[in-house]
């Protein structure tokens, strides 16, 4: 099930926090709970994944995109994830999570975010996400217009670039 206590309860504290620009970093903590873990007593996978959105919904609401998602009455989907799990994270621990975009181009808008524990990175992974209107994908000049921001794209790191490249190899639809 998904967390909307947890949810509710993220938006509520960091309601107050400061704006941050859209290439800010939102900092925030959580703790492993028993109902996140698996067979082998770890965070499951799947539930890490849905524990991101829990630091990327208030990154979201603090860049000022969520209120721009709401007057234009768009929405926000991911259209591509890649993860690296390296550390586990046990019951009851806390990490702390890290959020950030990392820039954009004319579809999509790149996030990273990232688990930290003890001082070290437990996960990290990469979204391609998306502004979407009843036409389909909103071009991201027009969601930073909406934003009322100018300029660029920060330029995107070599690895987000790559697998951006390695991405569009992959074929679609997958093969039967």
């Amino acid at each position: 099930m998904y967390p909307f206590i947890r949810m509710a309860y993220q938006l509520a504290i960091h309601r107050n926090a400061p704006p941050l620009p859209l290439t800010g970093t939102h900092v925030s903590r959580h703790r492993c709970w028993p109902w996140d873990i698996d067979l082998w007593m770890e965070l499951n996978n799947g539930r890490t994944l849905t524990l991101y959105d829990l630091g990327r919904i208030p990154l979201a609401s603090r860049t000022g995109l969520v209120g721009v998602l709401r007057r234009e009455r768009w929405g926000l989907t991911m259209a591509g994830a890649s993860v690296r799990y390296r550390r586990r994270v046990r019951a009851f621990e806390v990490v702390e999570m890290r959020s950030r975009a990392v820039g954009w181009d004319d579809r999509f808008i790149y996030l990273e975010q990232s688990m930290w524990k003890d001082g070290a990175c437990c996960s990290q992974i990469l979204y391609r996400s998306a502004v979407t209107g009843r036409a389909g994908i909103v071009p991201t000049d027009r969601v930073m217009a909406a934003m009322g921001l100018e300029g660029e794209s920060p330029e995107l790191p070599c690895w987000v670039r790559a697998w951006i490249a390695a991405d569009a190899e992959r074929p679609w639809p997958p093969e039967g």
